[in-house]
């Protein structure tokens, strides 16, 4: 069968007076793995779309695109019926909008999952009389338990670690901060509507000591000593909370090395990002190197 019979089957007898077979594509940009995006934007009667997108799909598949990506915003919900019909299934969805995608050739499905984890810190701030900026939460597991914890919080989309880090501080105690190292992070799986979870525990030095809790979700703010916060029976209980721990002391007392954000550039996108590694023992072992080549030149 040839192109031309294929497109009159899919679409019908829509032909002009001459013969000639004539009927709008969904507009597309190409994803740069070999499919193709539609971001349906103007509105569209079901019976129409579903004549184009068959249009559409039999003209890919005859390019040899693989995955096919439609956008559908809220506007146009009437539409995901007859997308889900023709074969697509959901990816993923947003406040505004609903991603759908269907796989074309005959060979197996290499459309990445959605997103898997999402991504939580935790802050440790102390000051020099050694007291933690603690929070007593109002919701949550840790609700009317008594416990004092250390302000966490999940990143923003778009968020840097450090960034998240340091408007969760200021949201939950109004303390301003500025960002020292990670000092460690774990990763849990099926915490969060079947997503795993990325937890970065973060050192921040305080630039302020005025308290504002935020009254929508925090209980309670105060400086603890960190010696009263660490000897709670829940952070004594919990292995987690005991590594938190050692981990504080052994940055504080004993030298311990964390991550710090250093900008990078990316050859995959335009806007800079941050590589987090261990600036100390990076800069003692460029120096060294450094050094024995002046050495050997000299």
């Amino acid at each position: 069968m040839s192109v031309s019979m294929d497109l009159r089957e899919v679409v019908g007898s829509q032909v002009c007076g001459n013969g000639v077979w004539h009927t709008e594509l969904l507009p597309a940009t190409n994803d740069g793995h070999g499919g193709v995006i539609v971001e349906m934007k103007e509105h569209m009667d079901s019976e129409t779309f579903v004549i184009v997108l068959r249009a559409s799909m039999l003209q890919w598949k005859q390019q040899g695109k693989k995955g096919v990506w439609i956008k559908l915003p809220i506007g146009l919900v009437h539409l995901v019926e007859t997308t889900v019909k023709e074969g697509f299934r959901y990816h993923h969805a947003e406040p505004s909008y609903l991603m759908l995608v269907s796989w074309i050739p005959n060979t197996p499905n290499n459309i990445p999952a959605n997103v898997t984890h999402r991504v939580r810190v935790g802050a440790i701030i102390l000051n020099d009389k050694r007291e933690v900026l603690t929070v007593q939460e109002k919701s949550g597991r840790f609700r009317g338990t008594g416990i004092w914890k250390i302000p966490t919080g999940v990143v923003d989309e778009g968020e840097d670690i450090f960034m998240g880090a340091i408007r969760e501080v200021r949201e939950e105690t109004g303390v301003g901060t500025e960002f020292v190292e990670v000092l460690g992070f774990s990763q849990s799986h099926k915490t969060f509507f079947e997503k795993s979870d990325l937890f970065f525990l973060c050192m921040l030095r305080p630039l302020s000591f005025d308290i504002q809790k935020q009254e929508l979700e925090i209980e309670a703010v105060q400086w603890m000593p960190f010696e009263e916060y660490a000897a709670q029976p829940f952070a004594q209980k919990h292995e987690l909370f005991k590594y938190i721990n050692e981990l504080c002391l052994a940055k504080v007392d004993r030298d311990y090395a964390g991550f710090s954000p250093r900008p990078t550039l990316s050859m995959f996108s335009d806007q800079p990002s941050y590589l987090y590694l261990n600036n100390k023992d990076l800069d003692k072992s460029s120096s060294a190197n450094n050094s024995c080549i002046n050495v050997k030149l000299g």
